[in-house]
This record gives structure tokens, C-alpha cells and sequence, in this order.
């Protein structure tokens, strides 16, 4: 449980630091449009409720194997689904680099201050 919490923190702290950049903003609100238009898509053409249809528009964009159990039903939402997919799923790579190079940087800096203070 200390680790999942120290992790966290680092995780945080990450984020933190990565919201000065413009490129973060950037990425951040390009893939919160492609995740609201696909909510929207969902809730009207599927008639999900609001949350399904943002657990949907998430989950297919993130690189897991998850099963949702929701899938599309309409032969109009499984076209959208795959153009959904090829447009999004980049915005999430890219989303998810970042945050992980940020997770490296912040990393990198600690040991380099925790280096100067054993030294």
C-alpha cells in the first residue's frame, strides 16, 4: 500500500510539472474533445447513459484488453467506432508519453538532488 501511495505522489507531482508545458495543453484538450464527442455519439446513438458512454469513449482508446461489455450496436456506431479508434488512440499514446516522460524527468531530478545531498 506505501508503494501504491508513494507511486502516486510521484505520479502526481509529474502531472504537476507537465502543466507548464503548452504541448501538455495541447494534447490534454485535443483528447478531451475526441473523448466528449465520442460521450456524446454514445449517449445518442446508442442510448447509453452519460457515464457508459464515457467509460466506453475512455476504455476503447486506452491500450488494455479490457472487456467492457458494451459494444456497438448500430452498424452507424461500429463505422464511428473505427474511425473513433484511429483518431483517438493517438491522442492517447501521446497523452500517455508525456505523462511518462514527465514520470522520467521528475525521477532523473530527484536522484540527481538525493546524489548532491550523499555526496
Amino acid at each position: 500500500m506505501v508503494s501504491f501511495l508513494l507511486t502516486s505522489l510521484r505520479l502526481f507531482k509529474a502531472i504537476l510539472h507537465m502543466m507548464r508545458r503548452k504541448l501538455f495543453w495541447s494534447v490534454l484538450t485535443t483528447l478531451g474533445f475526441i473523448l466528449l464527442s465520442g460521450t456524446l455519439f454514445y449517449h445518442q446513438v446508442e442510448n447509453w447513459h452519460f457515464l457508459d458512454s464515457f467509460y466506453f469513449a475512455f476504455t476503447t482508446l486506452m491500450p488494455t484488453g479490457l472487456n467492457t461489455g458494451l459494444s456497438p450496436s448500430t452498424g452507424f456506431s461500429k463505422v464511428f467506432t473505427m474511425i473513433y479508434l484511429v483518431v483517438g488512440t493517438g491522442a492517447m499514446l501521446s497523452m500517455l508519453l508525456l505523462i511518462g516522460s514527465a514520470v522520467l524527468t521528475f525521477e532523473k531530478k530527484e536522484m540527481k538532488q538525493e546524489s548532491k545531498k550523499s555526496d
